[in-house]
């Protein structure tokens, strides 16, 4: 596995914002965190690339522990926060050298990894223009660069299409697909369409807690009753309930009078048999005219909603997460600064 994540969880004081995740990531896919504002998307990804500790729990990319060996670990993963880590007043090129200083790229190699990531992520058009002059679009193609640089085998985006017009999240989704093909991507969103869009797998989050994990047409098909038939007859209610209740795959059903006199019924039933053509030839059999009969199964958005319910009591988390978040790095560089201080007044 490039990824594997175990028993995570990050407390800030009686806030529990995640809560024992666990879950593997394969090379050469999309995954896409699914959740809603205050699930804990952005924390797993926090802790997952070294910007925050964890209270407890395991992750390891590429093999490396990334909190007994974070520089390793870190080498392994580019990363692109909500708001891009970009330097306004620095032209495109200039923050990208400077990227690649900060990553320790060879000096040799400098050079033609940035002209490589800005062909890639198409802002060589603007590479001598000042950052805080670009629109959000190509800032975040900025950020997106940035994260590219070091040729790191995975990339994680949080919530990279936030703020963005129309144009710009479409352009921001093909770049997303074409980084599929040579990087493990992983990003987070509340948005189901641009998940359902671009992710090979998703990893719905509710409440600090994985809820379900699979590819979009297995999540679609993941929850009882995946399957519907909207149906209406003429007949006899005793009759078609009788009907509807011998047919093993049938898992319930619900039938009421309709206003045309005749009866109308909701069907549920499994996804591995269809059972339209049985129920034809019932209702054949026993005289009952079918007046129509409709199919539907379960969008993505279904179930999203089903395994996110009553998760409005958390939504107001997030701030108070983010603050902890910045609170606990602003600790951590003040103590970093202390401690290079000390050792300045130790070698005078």
């Amino acid at each position: 596995m490039l990824i594997e994540v175990q028993n995570l969880t990050k407390k800030y004081g009686t806030h529990t914002a995640i809560d024992g995740i666990s879950f593997s990531v394969d090379k050469g896919m999309i995954y896409g965190f699914l959740g809603p504002n205050g699930a804990g998307k952005s924390t797993t990804m926090n802790i997952m690339t070294g910007y925050i500790a964890a209270t407890s729990g395991s992750v390891r990319i590429n093999g490396y522990d990334i909190f007994k060996e974070p520089e390793k670990a870190k080498k392994c993963i580019g990363y692109l926060p909500e708001l891009p880590p970009v330097y306004q007043d620095m032209t495109v090129y200039e923050y990208l050298k400077f990227a690649a200083e900060i990553k320790q790229v060879k000096k040799s190699e400098r050079g033609h990894q940035i002209d490589e990531v800005m062909e890639q992520t198409k802002i060589t058009d603007v590479k001598g223009r000042l950052i805080k002059n670009l629109s959000k679009g190509y800032k975040q193609r900025v950020g997106l660069a940035q994260a590219l640089i070091g040729s790191p085998e995975v990339i994680i985006l949080d919530e990279p299409t936030v703020g963005l017009d129309p144009k710009q999240i479409i352009e921001i989704r093909e770049l997303i697909k074409s980084l599929g093909k040579k990087h493990t991507v992983i990003l987070s969103s509340h948005i189901l369409s641009e998940v359902s869009a671009v992710c090979d797998h998703i990893m719905i989050i509710s409440k600090g807690r994985l809820v379900a994990s699979d590819t979009p047409e297995g999540l679609m098909t993941l929850m009882k009753g995946g399957r519907q038939l909207e149906i209406s007859v003429l007949g006899a209610k005793e009759e078609l309930g009788n009907i509807l209740g011998s047919i093993e795959s049938v898992d319930d059903f619900k039938i009421d009078d309709d206003a045309d006199g005749g009866l109308h019924a909701t069907v549920h039933f499994g996804t591995e048999h269809d059972i339209r053509k049985e129920l034809f030839y019932r209702l054949a059999a026993s005289d009952m005219p079918i007046m129509s009969m409709g199919l539907s199964e379960k969008s993505l958005e279904d179930v999203f909603l089903e395994l996110t319910q009553d998760n409005a009591d958390i939504e107001s988390s997030e701030a108070a997460d983010n603050e902890a978040v910045n609170s606990e790095a602003d600790n951590s560089e003040e103590e970093n600064s202390k401690k290079e201080d000390e050792e300045d007044a130790g070698d005078i």
